[in-house]
């Protein structure tokens, strides 16, 4: 029974919208109505610049870190990993959006820094390296998404099943992405401090 508060109560965490929250408190509008639509980071430094964008991130991070710790709490990090999954599924498919959400990359990050600070440094500095020299965000959250498995498989076996679930839930989130990156057509940051 806990197990199954854990995870609904992890996936209520990650619906919360904080990119369209933010942007609607800062005064930038209905975050769904401008940019790519897309209620994670990307889009709210379209509209409200980085340190918006920041705050959205580190946020969405929050949400998917106080799920992991909530698994943590009843079951250990075996569990805690299924819950930062089912926080990174709220994200995406958020019940307050009628399931409409972002993509999941913050919420990733958060889980993976809740679950081993470790693989998030090496997750991190791969998205940074790849991203920073491509110019494609996107490219360097795909190696992530890919290499994620094998990071939760040196952790444990559960850890490993729920990392390999978090990476195909991303590549399916980033899929218009991927076909944009191998067309050619993909957009590369543009970095914005302010809006």
């Amino acid at each position: 029974m806990m197990y199954a508060i854990g995870l609904i109560l992890s996936y209520f965490l990650g619906s919360v919208p904080f990119g369209l929250l933010v942007t609607r408190w800062a005064g930038r509008g209905d975050l769904r109505q401008v940019g790519s639509g897309n209620i994670g980071a990307t889009n709210v430094m379209r509209v409200g610049g980085l340190r918006l964008a920041g705050l959205v991130w580190i946020l969405d991070m929050a949400k998917a870190i106080a799920a992991v710790l909530i698994g943590n709490y009843i079951g250990g990090v075996d569990f805690a990993a299924w819950c930062g999954f089912a926080a990174i599924v709220g994200h995406c498919y958020p019940i307050w959006l009628k399931f409409h959400g972002g993509k999941g990359i913050s919420s990733l990050f958060g889980t993976v820094l809740a679950v081993s600070p470790v693989t998030f440094i090496f997750c991190g500095l791969q998205w940074l390296t790849v991203s920073l020299t491509t110019g494609y965000s996107s490219l360097g959250a795909t190696v992530v998404f890919l290499l994620l498995p094998a990071y939760g498989f040196a952790i444990g076996f559960q850890p490993g099943l729920a990392f390999t679930a978090i990476g195909l839930l991303c590549l399916w989130r980033h899929r218009e992405n991927i076909r944009r990156l191998i067309s050619g057509t993909e957009s590369k940051i543009v970095w914005k401090w302010k809006k």
